[in-house]
């Protein structure tokens, strides 16, 4: 009897130290996770062992698809690592509607502009699909970009593109109608992904949604425009993309106006 309760205890010591090392499985960061920093855009340029002191700081959170991760006007400062999937940065109008602002791919980062000023979120973030983050507090991002030279002068190259869009899209809005932001919207799009023989396919197929939340108008302005511009042979809808054969074609249209 002795030896039965001698091997129970045993069994039952061995299932507590074996649920304890699954535990410690399942919170040590292994490897392969911890270097996914790595397509981080403002780590880009650290070593594995930059990677590891950064990931210390880490926390990993997942998003469904249409899940706020950024709330507007809220008091909240942690910055966003996009380690897998896309978010989407809207704000919205005084009528409620929703503007689109940016959409940001695996790589990208949110939410450092109220990590460093300590100002109220400026817009809002969604999960576009399935996203993984990491999240850094406040202080452990200030810690890493003190520790870590070079991905202060990422953030710094990162604040630049921002100023940059910002300027581009309140020019478009003041000196462009509907119609021609659509265009616009369209050709800049083609031209991220141009061919070397100057054609390009947009896939997948751009939602009108999402195109008329970008340009700040209606779905059925863009449906309008991109049925002319079909009509035209500008841009040709395929079960790959929207293809558009001649982007110096599209361009000259816009520069010359469009109805």
């Amino acid at each position: 009897m002795v030896a039965i309760v001698s091997l129970r205890g045993f069994a039952y010591v061995g299932a507590i130290m074996g649920n304890e090392k699954q535990k410690q499985d399942q919170t040590t960061e292994k490897p392969g996770k911890m270097l996914g920093l790595s397509v981080v855009g403002i780590l880009s340029d650290l070593n594995e062992c930059e990677l590891a002191d950064v990931n210390r700081h880490v926390r990993r959170r997942k998003f469904q698809s249409g899940m706020e991760i950024i709330e507007p006007e809220s008091d909240s400062s942690d910055v966003f690592l996009i380690l897998s999937g896309k978010v989407r940065v809207v704000n919205y109008s005084i009528s409620g509607r929703e503007v689109t602002l940016e959409e940001i791919d695996t790589g990208g980062c949110v939410g450092h502009l109220a990590a460093i000023d300590g100002q109220p979120r400026s817009a809002c973030v969604l999960a576009v699909g399935l996203t993984e983050v990491g999240v850094l507090s406040p202080a452990s991002f200030e810690t890493v970009i003190k520790e870590h030279p070079t991905v202060a002068w990422r953030v710094i190259q990162e604040l630049a593109r921002i100023v940059r869009s910002s300027t581009r899209r309140i020019v478009d809005v003041s000196t462009l109608g509907a119609n021609e932001r659509v265009v616009a919207e369209i050709l800049r799009c083609a031209q991220q992904a141009e061919r070397p023989d100057g054609s390009a396919m947009i896939s997948p197929v751009p939602v009108h949604s999402d195109i008329a939340g970008r340009v700040s108008t209606s779905r059925e302005t863009v449906a309008r425009v991109l049925g002319s511009l079909s009509r035209q042979k500008l841009v040709i809808k395929t079960e790959k993309g929207l293809h558009v054969p001649d982007l110096q074609r599209l361009e000259a249209i816009l520069s010359h106006g469009f109805d």
